[in-house]
């Protein structure tokens, strides 16, 4: 079997570090993908690489199944935790369990509310548990989990590991379908109030407690969606392996973020074998699956081109701790020429 590579091989022609360096402004990153194929790590290294450059960085999971631990080595469950080994550099796993009970809290509140202005005796746990029985109720926790980690603005830089993408796009679309809910609500309880003051014997206007929520909870989904969608703060990676699976599902997926105007930043190609250590005697499988990428490569290529950021080697060992992370990140931010040694 020839290592020479194929016919129409192509290289990175503008990198991630490129990408980053004609957006200095961009404060919010997101790493999303199939499950499996090396999100978490992906955003470990970009961290790493931003918080080196001087930038005061954090590293958020927003996936219930957290791995940030596991990848740095230490427990950076439920807190902002510095990372050891890397200046300017915390991480966080949001606690799934209690942004759920503090959403529940916040509910039953605006519940009460309503149920007192509405002069209904009924309790306010019986609305809460059917509401929190939703299956988009604890994804509509970590949205609310993740924007206020974006409203503090307490970092210069936020790298966030989403769910498998299925979730992330979501996650991160309700800031357009809040804002829809929100103005329909607004309709109803506008049309509401006015009937109640026209049926009342007092001209007194009764402060309505869920409207002025309603209005603030307006505000807040349209200051998300701006930050989402500014293509000069925020930008959104795929990271793929070479298998016809990941590649497919990220395509669909590219298409629907666009939809919802978050900007695609690009493309990550992850675990690609590097041919110059394959040879004709080494084990067949290798060799079957070197051929195999170069097949998918073809495909990246003909449908992210110009997308492709950065193709990372598959590595003799796990990417795990500091160290690791920052030779990921060499690769994640090598110039293109560099890349090309891999691109197939």
């Amino acid at each position: 079997m020839s290592t020479a590579p194929p016919a129409g091989a192509r290289a990175v022609t503008d990198p991630m570090a490129g990408y980053l360096e004609t957006h200095p402004d961009l404060k919010y990153v997101f790493f999303g993908g199939k499950g499996g194929v090396g999100k978490t790590v992906m955003a470990g290294a970009t961290a790493v690489w931003t918080a080196e450059k001087g930038r005061r960085t954090l590293l958020a999971s927003t996936n219930p199944v957290h791995s940030l631990s596991g990848l740095l080595g230490q427990n950076v469950f439920g807190k902002h935790t510095p990372v050891n080994g890397v200046a300017n550099l915390f991480a966080y796993e949001i606690d799934t369990k209690d942004t759920i009970e503090r959403s529940k809290r916040e509910i039953r509140e605006k519940i009460q509310w309503f149920l007192k202005f509405a002069e209904i005796s009924t309790k306010a746990d019986e609305f809460v548990e059917s509401a929190t029985m939703n299956p988009a109720f604890e994804e509509s926790a970590m949205f609310e989990n993740m924007i206020d980690l974006m409203f503090r603005n307490e970092y210069d830089v936020y790298v966030f590991d989403t769910a498998p993408t299925a979730n992330a796009r979501r996650l991160l679309g309700m800031s357009k379908v809040y804002s829809l809910w929100v103005n329909k609500m607004m309709k109803s309880r506008e049309e509401a109030q006015s009937l109640r003051e026209m049926l009342s014997f007092t001209k007194k206007k009764e402060q309505d407690p869920l409207m002025d929520y309603l209005v603030e909870f307006r505000g807040r989904m349209e200051h998300a969606r701006e930050l989402l969608t500014d293509d000069k703060k925020t930008a959104f990676f795929f990271v793929t392996l070479p298998e016809a699976l990941p590649i497919a599902v990220i395509t669909r997926f590219i298409n629907w973020f666009s939809e919802f105007g978050i900007p695609v930043g690009g493309v990550l190609v992850n675990m690609r074998i590097d041919r110059s250590v394959v040879t004709p005697e080494s084990a067949a499988f290798v060799r079957n699956r070197l051929a195999m990428q170069d097949e998918h490569m073809q495909t990246i290529w003909e449908k992210f081109d110009s997308q492709v950021r950065a193709i990372v080697p598959l590595f003799e060992d796990e990417v795990r701790g500091s160290e690791m992370l920052r030779r990921l990140a060499r690769e994640v931010f090598s110039p293109a020429e560099a890349a090309s040694r891999n691109a197939g």
